[in-house]
């Protein structure tokens, strides 16, 4: 029989059979490479496009400011961009009357975006191991301790007589904004990889927390966004009450066109801090703009302060205006609103257990807003400007209370709604009997009479003729 006449076996499909994870460590794709190297070359890159972004910001101001103003010579106003850098990363440094603390919150939005791609760029070029969550821990930590490694030798090799970068600073602050960072891009392209839709780390990092985790953090979020959202709202709508007093500091620093543009980047990059300072008004501890004064719910205490012009929203000395203290309901809608997002996030509900997870995000809401106060202010030299901003811990500990027990009493509420919803029982619907249409048998048709035919007798007649005719 040729090999054409044959007949083809029967094939039976294979059953499928999904492919195990791989047990073995993180290792490079691309020529075996370890993932330090990897991750050092993705930690040179993000310093090194922004630190030529701020250095060529730092050229405009030279050439538009006196020459000696940032330095003798291009040296000087390289010195000034790792400075710059450095101050972008939040790290502090030391001038001769003082140490300056008070940094703007913006700059960190350049450094922040290239090592959130940096770790993106990291967890697409090495293999994952058999647990995701710890592949992302390890892509994060290989991005963030060479960049604070690098940090520590810039704030040491930029140092001089009369700017002194804290180096502690620099290695601490630094290494914790790659690991976030770098986390949250790594998060996002292993969410992105799995061939889900998600819009940004945030979001693939809530896909890859465990359930009852995840909904805790999705409570605290909420709440942090009700608390930015209030202190935005105020600063915005006080800083358009006294738009002219602010025009009119503008006008008298005459910073010129170059100088205009910087001013209002300046101004662009501090307005964070300014939120961040709305926030503790609206939380009820207020602020200081210098030792012996207060910004707070309870009365305004203000001297001399510094031609800014977005300090121009603070409000006028005396009692504090009424309409600001609609702002003081901002922890309580927080609360409620990161309470209730945080049980219907839930897996499953929770019993007497809801005001104690209520609670505990109003907790983590506060520890969360103590670190966006220190952050937020700090020294600006000495004298009176030693005291600048809002105090972290008063401010942590009235919005962990504030927010936690309006969380908890929210939870409960929500917890108890779903709960009833649960265990109602479904109306039943009447059942009614409906006449059921049984098929009449069929009716025979019974034949009508018909009329009686006689028989034709003319041809028996005609017969008879002819027989008696025979």
């Amino acid at each position: 029989m040729s090999e054409a006449t044959r007949p083809k076996a029967a094939q039976v499909p294979r059953p499928r059979t999904k492919a195990l994870p791989k047990k073995a460590p993180i290792k490079g794709m691309d020529g075996g490479r370890p993932l330090a190297v990897k991750g050092l070359v993705a930690a040179a890159w993000s310093a090194g496009i922004g630190l030529a972004v701020l250095t060529t910001i730092t050229l405009i101001g030279w050439i538009a400011a006196p020459r000696t103003a940032l330095g003798p010579g291009l040296p000087g106003v390289f010195r000034t961009a790792v400075n710059f850098w450095l101050v972008a990363h939040h790290a502090g440094f030391s001038l001769e009357h003082g140490r300056v603390g008070l940094l703007p919150l913006g700059l960190a939005v350049l450094p922040g975006m290239l090592l959130h791609r940096s770790g993106g760029w990291l967890m697409r070029a090495v293999e994952v191991p058999d647990r995701a969550r710890i592949g992302v821990l390890h892509v994060a930590l290989a991005l963030a301790v060479p960049y604070s490694l690098l940090a520590g030798l810039l704030s040491l090799a930029v140092r001089s007589g009369v700017v002194k970068p804290s180096a502690w600073q620099a290695v601490v602050i630094c290494f914790v904004l790659a690991f976030l960072a770098g986390g949250l891009g790594a998060s996002r392209a292993l969410v992105a990889a799995s061939g889900k839709r998600v819009r940004s780390g945030l979001g693939a990092l809530l896909r890859l927390l465990p359930e009852r985790p995840r909904s805790v953090v999705i409570g605290v979020i909420a709440a942090i966004a009700v608390l930015v959202a209030f202190g935005a709202v105020l600063v915005g709508a006080s800083l358009a009450v006294h738009l002219s007093q602010a025009n009119a500091l503008f006008d008298a620093l005459a910073p010129g066109i170059v100088g205009g543009l910087l001013l209002l980047l300046v101004e662009l990059v501090f307005l964070p801090n300014a939120v961040i300072w709305g926030v503790a008004y609206a939380v009820g501890a207020g602020f200081s703009v210098g030792t012996g004064t207060s910004v707070s719910p309870t009365g305004v205490f203000l001297g001399n302060i510094p031609s800014f012009p977005l300090l121009a929203a603070l409000p006028e000395p005396g009692p504090a205006p009424a309409l600001s203290l609609f702002a003081l309901a901002a922890p309580f809608v927080a609360g409620a609103v990161g309470g209730t997002l945080t049980i219907r996030a839930m897996p499953s509900p929770v019993y007497e257990a809801a005001p104690l997870w209520g609670f505990v995000g109003g907790a983590l809401t506060g520890i969360v807003t103590t670190g966006l106060t220190a952050l937020a202010g700090g020294p600006l030299g000495g004298g009176r400007m030693a005291t600048m901003g809002p105090s972290p811990w008063q401010v942590g500990l009235m919005a962990a209370l504030e927010v936690g027990i309006s969380a908890a009493i929210a939870a409960w509420v929500a917890n108890w709604l779903m709960l009833r919803r649960a265990g109602r029982p479904e109306p039943i619907a009447e059942v009614v009997e409906e006449p059921v249409a049984v098929p009449a048998p069929p009716v025979r048709p019974v034949p009508a009479p018909s009329s009686v035919e006689f028989e034709d007798a003319e041809p028996v007649l005609r017969a008879r003729r002819d027989q008696k005719l025979n």
